[in-house]
């Protein structure tokens, strides 16, 4: 036989071994079609309708114009309004809002004096003439929505007087929150505690059991009393320690070169931690139920971890999604633990602050275990 014919005889050989591999064929095509929904679609870097939360201490006609306005930019969206600036304060900080507008009480006499209006008699002294006419307080530790929001602090009121801006003063202050100096390393840092454990955690388990059947243990595993559940858990439990190792390297490391700083709940972390580790090895369970080699759980993994990077907002804020974008972001378990982890971290939030993601990932947990013992059949077949 010739080269030719023998080089031949293997691509045909692996054509129709391709064509039988169902899965592995529509991984071929699903992965570059999700990949180009995502960059084309969901990935937004001209962040609109950032949640915000307002406190307004004037309650006059022309705040609640100065709130419109505010709107009418599509930067922000009120979301939430508050009474006082320490509610504001701890939405901020348990991530039901990224910024709080306050509207102080002498807001209708600012305004009036203010350059950026061009309005009114001009302040008899320097201190008058700089006071900003509000302020924005703001969640810092995301530097694209910090960067978004600060945009508006020149935004002009002439509008409203009809008459020239004088844009010696801005018109709003803005106090960044958790990360003043705006370096990114502190909003990668903690984020890239979810990578990491989405990839290694899901990886591990989701070849778990098709190992088994390929080693020629799933025999002896059919012959021992052991039950479903029981093994799932066993197989789970090993990388637990493998996950909480991984996360004390890369938070350890982080505070040691870039000076991230660790927040002062060491056991809400650690909480928060194992429940998305174990959220994780479920789901990864549930994978290796349905793949029938190592190589389809790996294709599986793979098709997981993209949408877990591009969507969770570790990489692109999850305010500048699509509502379709959102929702898948919401059923994937990095996205809650991305919130987690940098409450935690970096805004000294607690497992309440959090209660919402906290709530969801125990969920997942349960119905991932539950779903992959219930797959797992005790028979070759």
């Amino acid at each position: 036989m010739r080269p030719l014919s023998r080089i031949a005889a293997i691509f045909f050989k692996e054509l129709a071994q391709l064509r039988r591999d169902r899965m592995t064929f529509g991984m071929v095509i699903m992965i570059p079609l999700i990949q180009l929904i995502l960059f084309g679609y969901a990935i937004n870097t001209n962040i609109r309708d950032i949640p915000i939360a307002v406190v307004d201490q004037d309650q006059t006609a022309i705040s609640r114009i100065l709130i419109q306005m505010v709107e009418a930019t599509r930067v922000v969206e009120v979301t939430e309004r508050y009474t006082s600036v320490e509610e504001a304060e701890a939405a901020i900080k348990s991530a039901r809002v990224r910024a709080a507008f306050i509207l102080p009480d002498d807001l209708s006499q600012r305004i009036v004096r203010s350059p950026a209006t061009g309005f009114g008699t001009p302040p008899s002294t320097d201190e008058e003439t700089s006071r900003p006419v509000a302020q924005w307080i703001v969640d810092g530790s995301d530097t694209m929505i910090a960067g978004a929001i600060k945009g508006l602090r020149n935004m002009p009121l002439a509008e409203l007087f009809r008459k020239a801006p004088n844009r010696s003063t801005p018109t709003f202050e803005v106090a960044l929150f958790f990360n003043p100096e705006q370096r990114t390393a502190v909003n990668i840092v903690p984020g890239l505690v979810g990578i990491i454990l989405t990839m290694t955690m899901i990886m591990f388990t989701s070849a778990a059991i098709v190992r088994e059947r390929e080693r020629g243990n799933m025999e002896m595993l059919i012959n021992t009393p052991v039950r479903p559940m029981e093994l799932m858990i066993g197989k789970i439990i090993p990388y637990i320690f493998i996950g909480l190792l991984q996360t004390a390297i890369i938070l350890g490391l982080g505070y040691l070169l870039f000076n991230v700083p660790l927040g002062f709940r060491p056991f809400d972390l650690l909480a928060g931690t194992l429940l998305f580790i174990g959220a994780s090895l479920s789901l990864g369970l549930v994978l290796s139920t349905i793949a029938q080699t190592q190589l389809q759980a790996t294709q599986m993994t793979v098709f997981l971890l993209v949408p877990s990077i591009l969507l969770s907002g570790f990489m692109f804020p999850y305010e500048g999604m699509p509502v379709i974008a959102q929702y898948i972001a919401e059923a994937l378990p990095a996205t809650h633990f991305m919130r987690m982890v940098r409450g935690f971290v970096l805004r000294d939030a607690g497992l309440l602050d959090m209660y919402r993601d906290v709530l969801w990932m125990c969920g997942f947990f349960v119905l991932g275990l539950a779903v992959a013992a219930f797959r797992f059949k005790k028979r070759l077949d």
